[in-house]
């Protein structure tokens, strides 16, 4: 029966001393940091700097954004950035609306153009290294384009599944038979959680490694024991259920503060609802913020609330633990339940704002509820520094390699 392999891959016999050979990889993606700083992608950037600081030569293909495009270097790796529209439509990747523009004729048509010009990159930039595989992160648009640039070439990929591309397949016929004949070809399948893991094994049938993405704790200017009330990151979404941690904000004691940080389609509606429910004046929508700000605002919360549903996994999440602050998120949050626990903070069922309001309430003011969260944050962070990730995924793609040859 296929399996999802669980979390922690046997660590390689290979390491920077072993002859075996480095890897060449051309990696494939939708979303790579644009500058420092920028959260598109910055995971699989940590996870490329980390394999290539192991030794292995990668190059990384990318979506243009409005003109953007054409070769760069960043940190070292090789950045392609393939133009795919005219520079005013090139807006599908980095914003999260991808999957909402290729519902329009025009936004499909761009969507395949940005599949072929990913494609063609890909094949250029695994000629030019003489590339062992290619690794796609998410099935499409990555996958398919990995699927389709190997077509003709003895060359395997593996494919990364995120999240936002396993959704896809709960709402669409097309995009199911097009994953199956994705992810059953590639050479090998990792997701970043249990949970996802189980929706692609239910898919298709096929063994997943279990493996979340490297992620670091960014440094504060001092220590915090609390004090800055709820707090909460991410892209603002329904899937992120921030209209439930609202209705519990209204149950709260009138002193308690909520801080958002993120943007998205849902703010206005947010906005307004914070209105209705009286609670405006107690809840910040700080919008987008450098990632050293974030940390800062993490690390002062007395809780991190995280009620989004089906997460792919929520690095949000693992930085809160490791900062010390304790958790508190949903049943039904997919691959969030990988890393909250009763002893990092609490989970509660969904769409009940009242349990919502008690369990934060049971975490404010809390000491031993922080140092258990700093315990649990400690491992966390341990088990996946980038450098310990990398040497997983090293393992997986060589396996890759070796199955295919």
């Amino acid at each position: 029966m296929p399996s999802a392999a669980r979390w922690n891959v046997s660590p390689p016999s290979w390491n920077v001393a072993n002859p075996d050979p480095p890897l060449r990889i051309v990696i494939i993606t939708h979303a790579y940091p644009r500058w420092d700083g920028d959260v598109a992608g910055a995971f699989i950037e940590r996870l490329c700097i980390a394999l290539s600081e192991r030794g292995h030569q990668l190059h990384v293909v990318a979506p243009s954004d409005e003109g953007s495009g054409g070769r760069e270097r960043r940190h070292g790796i090789p950045v392609e950035r393939v133009r795919y529209a005219p520079p005013e439509h090139e807006t599908l990747a980095y914003r999260g609306t991808m999957t909402d523009a290729a519902r329009s004729l025009g936004g499909l048509r761009r969507f395949m153009s940005l599949v072929s010009a990913m494609q063609g990159a890909a094949l250029t930039e695994a000629h030019a290294i003489g590339a062992d595989l290619l690794h796609a992160h998410w099935w499409i648009p990555g996958g398919l384009s990995a699927r389709r640039a190997v077509r003709s070439e003895a060359l395997p990929y593996v494919v990364t599944v995120h999240g936002t591309d396993v959704a896809l397949l709960r709402r669409s016929r097309l995009g199911r038979w097009m994953a199956r004949r994705v992810l059953t070809q590639a050479a090998r399948v990792t997701a970043v959680s249990r949970y996802l893991a189980a929706e692609v094994c239910a898919l298709c049938e096929r063994d997943v490694i279990v493996q979340p993405m490297p992620f670091e704790v960014r440094p504060v200017t001092s220590a915090s024991e609390g004090g800055g009330g709820i707090v909460t990151v991410g892209r603002l979404t329904r899937q992120k259920r921030l209209d439930i941690l609202l209705d519990a904000m209204a149950k709260l004691p009138g002193e308690t503060r909520l801080t958002i940080v993120g943007d998205g389609p849902e703010r206005d509606a947010l906005t307004a609802r914070a209105t209705r429910l009286g609670i405006a004046d107690r809840t910040r929508f700080l919008g987008m913020v450098p990632p050293d700000r974030v940390a800062e605002t993490i690390a002062g919360a007395d809780v991190f609330a995280f009620p989004a549903e089906r997460e792919g996994f929520g690095l949000a999440v693992a930085e809160a633990l490791a900062l010390g602050v304790p958790v508190v998120s949903l049943s039904d949050g997919g691959g969030v339940l990988d890393i909250v626990s009763e002893d990092a903070g609490r989970v509660v069922p969904p769409n009940d704002p009242d349990a919502l309001a008690e369990a934060i309430m049971s975490l404010v003011g809390r000491p031993e509820a922080r140092r258990r969260a700093a315990t649990a944050g400690v491992a966390l962070a341990a088990e996946l520094a980038p450098a310990r990730v990398a040497e997983r995924f090293e393992t997986i793609l060589r396996d890759a390699v070796e199955r295919n040859a």
